[in-house]
């Protein structure tokens, strides 16, 4: 079982990522973004939104190093899926995206799995029956 420093950090993480990548949703909604120029890449990549977006990930990355240099992979890993479960309830309240039934059973499927790998992920398959 992952201690619950370590679980703190990785959902810090997760937490980070997502807010990355909506700084990225508000900075493109906001332009219209010509990918076919050079200099239209450029002007994407420095705008506000994305730019913030880029320096939260770099701290993500940051914190990733860390955490995985004191946690095992196999369990820091599969918690940073709860970013999807972030994610789906935070576009819907920021975006205005659709809560279907599907994304909440999606969403709860993932919750079930981070907390079986949580709870349990450092036991042994013999320990398991």
């Amino acid at each position: 079982m992952m201690n619950p420093g370590s679980i703190v950090l990785v959902m810090l993480n997760a937490v980070l990522l997502v807010g990355g990548q909506f700084l990225w949703k508000a900075g493109m909604q906001n332009q219209q973004a010509d990918f076919s120029q050079l200099m239209g890449v450029a002007r994407v990549l420095l705008s506000p939104y994305i730019l913030s977006g880029l320096v939260i990930y770099g701290f993500a990355t940051v914190l990733w190093l860390y955490i995985i240099s004191r946690v095992q992979l196999s369990l820091a890993y599969p918690m940073q899926s709860m970013a999807y479960v972030f994610a789906v309830v935070a576009a819907h309240y920021l975006f205005d995206e659709a809560l279907t039934p599907g994304k909440i059973i999606g969403a709860l499927v993932i919750v079930l799995g981070v907390s079986i790998i949580a709870l349990t992920g450092n036991s042994p398959l013999s320990d398991l029956h």
